[in-house]
């Protein structure tokens, strides 16, 4: 017992720091939750801590003291490995509050729907990108810049066979088409189904990146899919889509906060509560 004398007890600020450095893990550990990389820094953390405390116990001074070292290391590889969801949540630091849902981007949901149906009618492939509160000016930079009303003739001509820009996505920023022809993110996660496409995989790979919502139609099944936050489903009709464009658009910026919550209440986000699941 005498390793206890050893332990000094903490004043205020010792207490104080503590206390925020606690707040600090907290908070990180809310926005890794769940994420591709969180597996993996917690097993890494983990194997470096079973080591650390396996050679203390054997005396293996020299490994133990290397194993120390390479500790400080975890740091970086947690921003290499942390690296698009660092970038989402210091974009909504930046940009919370700023953005308030206007009459005009409410408006959005008829035309966009419109545009889909009229895509799936016809079996053309399209790929559109609406932006929330994470910015994607680097996407739109990929392709041409529009800064255009959106109606839905516009939209459903982008898309069209033969024209320059069909081949790429849509971005919809506020209450304007920002850019077309741009080149989306394709995802690296591999329980993605192996029959999607990469216009799918373009479309989850740029909800991994950001915290818009991706509308894609199939051009060989003519199929409606939405993805959201790194998830897939098929198989919407024009009134759900419509609804859920409706609903989507009428959020203020807290509104993700809100759907965070709900599904941590193990409840569904409100653009998958129906449609088959990929």
């Amino acid at each position: 017992m005498n390793w206890l004398k050893g332990i000094e007890i903490p004043g205020w600020s010792g207490l104080l720091e503590i206390l925020i450095l606690a707040a600090v893990f907290y908070y990180l550990l809310k926005i890794f939750r769940g994420t591709r990389g969180s597996a993996i820094l917690t097993g890494v953390i983990i194997l470096f801590v079973g080591l650390i405390l396996l050679t203390k116990l054997t005396n293996l001074t020299t490994l133990n003291f290397l194993l120390q070292g390479l500790m400080s290391f975890l740091f970086l590889a947690s921003v290499v490995i942390f690296q698009p969801e660092i970038r989402r949540a210091l974009a909504r630091l930046g940009r919370q509050g700023s953005f308030l849902v206007s009459r005009a981007r409410r408006a959005l949901a008829d035309p966009i729907t419109d545009a889909v149906l009229l895509l799936a009618s016809r079996k053309i492939g399209a790929l559109i990108a609406i932006e929330r509160e994470v910015g994607t000016r680097v996407i739109q930079d990929t392709g041409t810049p529009l800064h255009s009303e959106v109606s839905a003739e516009l939209l459903a001509a982008l898309f069209f066979p033969g024209t320059p820009l069909h081949d790429g996505g849509v971005i919809i920023s506020e209450d304007r088409i920002a850019a077309a022809g741009c080149v989306f993110p394709l995802t690296q996660n591999e329980n993605v189904a192996r029959n999607l496409g990469t216009r799918h995989r373009a479309a989850i790979g740029m909800t991994e990146e950001s915290d818009t919502v991706v509308i894609v139609v199939s051009e060989e099944t003519g199929v409606i899919s939405i993805a959201y936050n790194g998830r897939l489903k098929r198989g919407f009709d024009g009134a759900h889509l419509r609804r859920i464009l409706s609903r989507f658009l009428d959020r203020e910026t807290t509104g993700l906060r809100r759907m965070r919550e709900r599904s941590s209440r193990g409840q569904m986000s409100f653009i998958f509560g129906e449609g088959s699941h990929e």
